[in-house]
């Protein structure tokens, strides 16, 4: 079993940025993919990044790519997102997840999950 912890999110204004933190326990994040889900409100969980392990092989969603930056501290068994030029319609709840593999952009795949952590992005 591995717990996720998020940590990170807040208000803040379109333009801005935000690092978010996820901590693991339990298990080694070095033996599993981690990724970043989000959910706004009356939306699906989609899909935002994932960092896969060994090699580190990043995968982004096309609305988050060159602004938002995916990594890993396997020694510290904490995954980060680096979140840059911030835009409202990031505004959601982001949810830290683990995998044994890579599991696609379907949140129905993954295995573990965090209690998530609110990002709010005023105009």
């Amino acid at each position: 079993q591995v717990q996720l912890v998020e940590s990170g999110g807040g208000l803040v204004q379109a333009g801005g940025s935000l690092r978010l933190s996820c901590a693991a326990s339990g298990r080694t994040i070095s033996n599993y993919v981690m990724g970043w889900f989000r959910q706004a409100p009356g939306k699906e969980r989609e899909f935002v990044a994932a960092i896969s392990w060994i090699i580190g092989t990043r995968y982004y969603a096309d609305s988050v790519k060159d602004r938002f930056s995916i990594s890993r501290d396997n020694a510290k068994n904490t995954a980060y997102l680096q979140m840059n030029n911030l835009k409202p319609e990031d505004t959601a709840v982001y949810y830290c997840t683990a995998s044994t593999y890579y599991s696609g952009t379907d949140y129905r795949k993954w295995q573990y999950w965090g209690q998530g952590t609110q990002v709010t992005v005023s105009s």
